[in-house]
C-alpha cells in the first residue's frame, strides 16, 4: 500500500484526484451497501439508483465548482463550459430536484419510514464521503505538499501509535477500541511532530511539491511550477535562550512551512484518531467488524480512510484561516469578464482610491 501511494504521488496531481475520486466512490459503497443490509432496503423500488444518482448530482456540483474556481481560463476560453459554467448552479439544483422528485414518486405505502431512513442515510453518507474529498481536492490544488503531508502524518501516527502501544502499552485508552492506550497515543504523537517536521524539510526544496496545479494557456496543459512562496524559502529563527544551552545553538534555518507542520502533525495525533474512533462506534453500534473486504486482512477502503477525512477538512480549514490570501490573478480573470461599463466603473474607483491614499501619484511622479 505504502509502495501505491509513492507510485501516484509520482505520477502527479491529475492521477492523485483521480485516485480520490475512485477512493471517494468505493466509500460510498461500502456505507450504502452497510444501509441497504441493516434496513433489508433491497425491494425498495428505485432507491439503489437514486443513491447512486445523488452521488453523481453531489459531484458534478462540487467537481463543477472546483473546475471554475481554479481553471478560470480554461473555462472562459472553450463555449460549451462557459455556458456550463454560467449555469452550473441552477444545473446542479435542478439535477437534485429531479432526484428528489423520483423518491417522493417512489414512496410506497407499506415502506414510508423505510425509504425515509434510507434517503436520510444517503445524504449523511454524502455530507461525510463527497464533500470531505472535495475539501481534499482543494488542499492538493494548493500545492502536493498540502496532500501529502497531511496523509503521510496520519499514516505515521497509526504504524507508531501501534508500535508504541505493541511494546509499553499498559493503560487502555477509551472503549471503543480496546486495543489503543495511552502509551501508543502519546508515543504517536512525539513521532508524528518529528515525522512531520523531518519530511516538510525534504518536500519543501521542490517545486513540484510546493506550487499550485494551474493551467498553461500556452501549452494547454496543467503545470505545477512557479516561484516558491515565502512558506517554501529558509528562513533563520532565534532558538529560545532556555533550550539554547540543550542544543547548543543559537539560530536554526528552517522552512516557515515546517512550523504549520507542527500543527498538522498534531492534529492528526491527537484529534485525527477520533475519526477512527467514530467509525470504531459506527460499526460497534451496526455489529460488522469491517467496512467490507475489499482489501484482504485490511477489511474496506474506509477502514483505512477514516481517519483522513477528518484530517482533510482541518487542513482545508487551516489553508483558509491561515495561509490562503486574495489571489490577484483570480479577480483579473474575473474583472475580464465583465462589460466595458463595469470595467470602466471598477477601474475609476480603483483609480480615485489611490489617488486618495497617495499611491497613484507617487507611481506617476516616478
Amino acid at each position: 500500500m505504502i509502495t501505491f501511494f509513492f507510485i501516484i504521488i509520482y505520477l502527479g496531481p491529475m492521477v492523485l484526484m483521480t485516485i480520490v475520486m475512485c477512493v471517494q466512490i468505493k466509500c460510498f459503497h461500502e456505507i450504502i451497501t452497510i444501509g441497504y443490509n441493516v434496513y433489508h432496503s433491497y425491494d425498495l423500488p428505485w432507491f439503489r439508483t437514486l443513491s447512486w444518482y445523488f452521488l453523481l448530482c453531489v459531484n458534478y456540483f462540487f467537481y463543477g465548482e472546483t473546475v471554475t474556481d481554479y481553471f478560470f481560463t480554461l473555462v472562459q476560453r472553450e463555449e460549451p463550459l462557459r455556458i456550463l459554467s454560467k449555469y452550473h448552479r441552477f444545473i446542479s439544483f435542478a439535477l437534485y430536484l429531479t432526484g428528489f422528485c423520483m423518491f417522493v414518486l417512489s414512496l410506497v405505502k407499506k415502506h414510508y419510514r423505510l425509504q425515509f431512513y434510507m434517503f436520510g442515510w444517503t445524504h449523511v453518507t454524502l455530507l461525510i464521503i463527497v464533500t470531505q474529498s472535495h475539501l481534499i481536492i482543494h488542499n492538493l490544488f494548493e500545492g502536493m505538499i498540502w496532500f501529502i503531508v497531511p496523509i503521510s502524518c496520519v499514516i505515521c501516527n497509526d504504524i507508531m501509535a501501534y508500535m508504541f502501544g505493541f511494546f509499553f502499552g499498559r493503560t487502555p485508552l477509551i472503549k471503543l477500541s480496546p486495543k489503543k492506550t495511552w502509551e501508543g497515543f502519546i508515543g504517536g504523537f512525539f513521532s508524528t511532530v518529528l515525522f512531520g517536521l523531518l519530511l516538510s524539510y525534504v518536500m519543501s526544496g521542490y517545486r513540484c511539491f510546493t506550487c499550485p496545479v494551474e493551467f498553461n494557456n500556452d501549452t494547454n496543459s496543467f503545470t505545477v511550477d512557479c516561484e516558491p512562496s515565502e512558506l517554501f524559502q529558509l528562513q533563520e529563527y532565534n532558538i529560545p535562550v532556555v533550550l539554547q544551552s540543550v542544543v547548543g545553538w543559537k539560530t536554526v534555518r528552517m522552512y516557515p512551512f515546517q512550523i504549520h507542520s507542527i500543527a498538522l502533525s498534531t492534529f492528526a495525533s491527537l484529534i485525527g484518531p477520533f475519526g477512527g474512533f467514530f467509525a470504531s462506534g459506527f460499526k460497534r453500534a451496526f455489529k460488522i467488524k469491517d467496512f467490507a473486504n475489499t482489501i484482504p486482512g485490511h477489511g474496506g477502503i474506509m477502514d483505512r480512510f477514516d481517519c483522513q477525512y477528518l484530517m482533510a477538512t482541518f487542513v482545508n480549514v487551516y489553508i483558509a484561516s491561515f495561509i490562503r490570501g486574495p489571489n490577484p490573478s483570480k479577480l483579473i480573470q474575473q474583472f475580464l469578464t465583465l462589460r466595458p461599463d463595469q470595467q470602466l466603473h471598477i477601474f475609476n474607483t480603483l483609480k480615485a482610491h489611490l489617488v486618495d491614499r497617495g499611491i497613484l501619484g507617487s507611481l506617476e511622479d516616478a
